[in-house]
């Protein structure tokens, strides 16, 4: 085996997997290939098909992780939840099995553990998304501060908080609460970002948000996930405008107003 150079023994790499075993090796070899090692690695899966039981099985003979699995499937949120607690490290970097990191990732994962360890009130570090954070003050090299006020106009604010690629503490359900089961993924995402939002949750945000992981979804293994598409947008103007006022109205009642 090649000797990792980049070793990170504070944070446990925590991956979520559910019926795609290829694109999860493929996650354990890219960063295998990028010699980044972790203090663990903790593969939470739920309830996969016995043909994607079985690759993990083999994968145990080529990658050190340990598996964390259900005997029933019962969601994203579920698996989240036992794959946090059962997370043993000061920090955890969380990671779907469809991403994988790029050759900056050790340069800026390392950045981003130097100033969460230096910064106590920081509670998450973002790593990717699909569009940036509508509201950004630049922080430090690599990162800025996402901010939020309620009277800030673009809806998108609402996301502060996300379930693709970051690093959080290994207490962040202990601060901010459980994931919701026995709802749509989609649904309890957007539950912990206002969660995040009202326990004043402290977080940084990749500003290049393209430049450490990609996500790729295969033919073969398409995503598991459906979400609902909140950020399409109609030609006719009159919808767009009434749909953004909508999400402005609903998504500061649900923060501001609803228990």
């Amino acid at each position: 085996m090649t000797p990792l150079k980049h070793h990170f023994p504070e944070v446990t790499l925590l991956i979520t997997h559910y019926n795609r075993s290829s694109s999860l090796e493929r996650l354990l070899k890219a960063f295998q290939d990028l010699k980044c090692s972790f203090g663990e690695i903790i593969v939470s899966d739920d309830a996969s098909k016995p043909d994607h039981q079985q690759a993990i099985q083999k994968m145990l003979g080529t990658y050190e992780f340990r598996l964390v699995g259900t005997p029933k499937n019962k969601g994203l949120a579920n698996n989240l939840n036992k794959g946090q607690e059962a997370v043993k490290t000061p920090y955890t970097l969380y990671v779907q099995e469809d991403f994988v990191p790029k050759a900056s990732f050790a340069e800026l994962f390392g950045e981003a553990l130097l100033i969460m360890k230096q910064e106590s009130d920081l509670d998450i570090v973002r790593f990717y998304a699909y569009f940036s954070y509508p509201y950004l003050r630049p922080y430090i090299r690599h990162f800025s501060q996402m901010l939020y006020k309620p009277w800030f106009s673009n809806y998108n604010k609402v996301y502060y908080y996300s379930d693709h690629p970051h690093l959080r503490r290994s207490t962040f359900l202990k601060k901010f609460g459980n994931y919701v089961e026995g709802i749509k993924s989609d649904k309890a995402e957007y539950l912990m970002c206002l969660s995040f939002i009202r326990k004043k949750g402290k977080g940084l945000f990749l500003t290049d948000f393209s430049s450490m992981f990609d996500q790729i979804n295969s033919s073969d293994e398409p995503s598991t996930v459906t979400r609902n598409n909140w950020r399409q947008q109609s030609t006719n103007p009159l919808i767009s405008l009434a749909r953004t006022v909508y999400r402005q109205i609903k998504y500061n009642y649900d923060l501001h107003i609803a228990p």
